[in-house]
């Protein structure tokens, strides 16, 4: 049983994705080689269109649109959990941070978690409080 689910919605990734998708489309028809990246572009807007984020009696599950990449945890292995705000710079998407891995598609709001283990990551959201305050509850 779910107690926690939301869904954000990669709002800038898909902005820009279109923006770089009309310039390339323009430029495919004077050279045909652009094709390519406009399939990469396609594939990325249609992975990271957004992010998943749920919590069931024992793990934390997060995944993008299509559901994959999909990670999950134990929720026994939550050490803490502490909302955070990431700048311009940690960007969007999959990729290494000072906090570990950051997992987000759009807005500055995230959760910090460490696990017992030491291990950490970041999980963007349009709702930092509240993925907050259900892990501290299940801990």
């Amino acid at each position: 049983m779910k107690i926690y689910h939301s869904t954000q919605r990669a709002t800038a990734i898909l902005g820009f994705v279109g923006v770089m998708f009309l310039g390339l489309g323009i430029a495919t028809l004077t050279f045909h080689p652009m094709v390519f990246p406009m399939i990469v572009l396609g594939l990325s807007a249609w992975i990271f269109r957004s992010l998943t984020i749920e919590i069931s009696e024992t793990e934390l599950t997060w995944y993008f649109g299509p559901g994959w990449p999909r990670k999950r945890v134990l929720l026994s292995e939550v050490a803490s959990a502490e909302v955070i705000r990431t700048s311009f710079l940690n960007g969007w998407g999959i990729h290494y941070t000072p906090r570990g891995w950051l997992y987000n598609v759009s807005g500055f709001g995230a959760v910090a978690i460490t696990l017992r283990s030491g291990k950490r990551f970041c999980l963007g959201t349009d709702q930092p409080e509240e993925l907050a305050r259900h892990l501290a509850s299940r801990r």
